[in-house]
């Protein structure tokens, strides 16, 4: 089967973070991060969604949120028509679902510096299973994220930070898992696969339980129009052997507090329907032939993993360059499998939300 006819993934697009306020974290996240480029923000009733939501349509706010020197982005969501839920306690390694965001950096040392006089209070800079440094630090609303050093850049820019780089996931059963993120989602090379206590998670709540985690990363470079900007990505499944994992959605909406999907930019959805259903993941949502994201527009959808995180897909059918000249694109009219011209990516610096001097 050709690649036009197949169904393709450019990248991670984004992570959901569920939030009280969006305005307030995309202020936090471009300051700390680099996140600084708002693709769109919308104000809308999430009606595909009701599925997680309790049978009922509820309003949200939200904008997602690039680096341009690569990497995924954040779609930073907010309920507008409830208050959202918070997690009822404390995550621990191995618990179910998305536990941290990977973020790129250029320079371990740098951003760790960086963030330091920020006032992130980042964790000491420790190494991974195969010697690879990295640090931990919280949001000013717990959420976890991870600093690891990456190779894999778009282009240059004012931060060492790029955008996300993968995420670690509570799961089960590995092997389970680990097929349906290699035949599903492409990732079929491991980077490492260790058992143990590990002094790099020690600091960590539940890190000094014994777990299993394997780093996967994925063997074929992507392809696809925003494949050069999201660039190389790894997920890290973990298992905690002694002691039984919690759902970290257990009883909450998508939506609440926290890391609510993972997403990644696809072509062709009816090709990655077929290819979920096989695998014994149908799709849970299905937004339908299009949907409009404010200033963008594509066509969504939701498959569960093994332990019930959610994996969303989206197929961008158009998406603002330079909104200030009105230049949209159209990428239904593009090759599938070619990534779009630097230049053009390059041009959404120019949405670039700075510090007023």
């Amino acid at each position: 089967m050709s690649q036009k006819k197949n169904a393709t993934i450019a990248g991670i697009q984004q992570i959901g973070i569920g939030v009280r306020n969006a305005k307030e974290a995309f202020d936090w996240y471009r300051r700390h991060f680099g996140m600084d480029i708002p693709i769109f923000e919308e104000a809308a009733e999430a009606r595909y969604m009701t599925r997680y939501t309790g049978d009922v349509v509820h309003s949200r706010h939200a904008i997602l949120a690039l680096n341009i020197r690569g990497g995924g982005g954040f779609e930073i969501w907010q309920f507008t028509s409830r208050e959202p839920s918070d997690i009822s306690f404390e995550p621990w390694v191995g618990d179910l679902g998305i536990m941290c965001t990977r973020i790129k950096s250029s320079n371990i040392e740098a951003t760790h510096e960086f963030l330091s006089r920020q006032g992130a209070n980042p964790s000491d800079i420790v190494r991974d299973p195969i010697g690879h440094e990295h640090f931990f630090l919280r949001d000013p609303w717990n959420n976890l994220f991870q600093v690891v050093e990456s190779h894999s850049w778009f282009s240059k820019g004012p931060f060492t930070t790029g955008g996300v780089a993968g995420c670690q996931i509570g799961v089960t059963d590995m092997a389970r898992s680990m097929a349906f993120y290699a035949n599903i989602l492409g990732y079929n090379k491991i980077v490492y696969d260790k058992e143990g206590v590990f002094e790099d998670l020690a600091h960590l709540p539940g890190g000094h339980h014994r777990v299993h985690r394997i780093l996967l990363s994925h063997t074929r470079p992507r392809v696809g129009a925003f494949s050069e900007l999201l660039g190389v990505t790894e997920i890290e499944l973990i298992k905690v052997f002694d002691r039984e994992p919690r759902k970290l959605f257990e009883g909450r909406f998508w939506g609440d507090l926290g890391y609510i999907h993972l997403c990644f930019d696809i072509t062709n959805q009816d090709v990655m329907r077929k290819r979920c259903k096989s695998y014994g993941h149908p799709y849970t949502v299905d937004s339908g032939s299009s949907f409009d994201m404010g200033e963008a527009a594509g066509h969504f959808s939701y498959i569960e993993d093994p332990d019930g995180t959610l994996i969303e897909f989206v197929e961008t059918r158009k998406i603002p360059i330079m909104k200030r000249f009105g230049w949209y694109l159209d990428l239904t009219k593009r090759d599938p499998t070619k990534s779009l011209p630097r230049f053009m990516l390059k041009a959404l610096a120019f949405g670039r939300v700075k510090d007023k001097t």
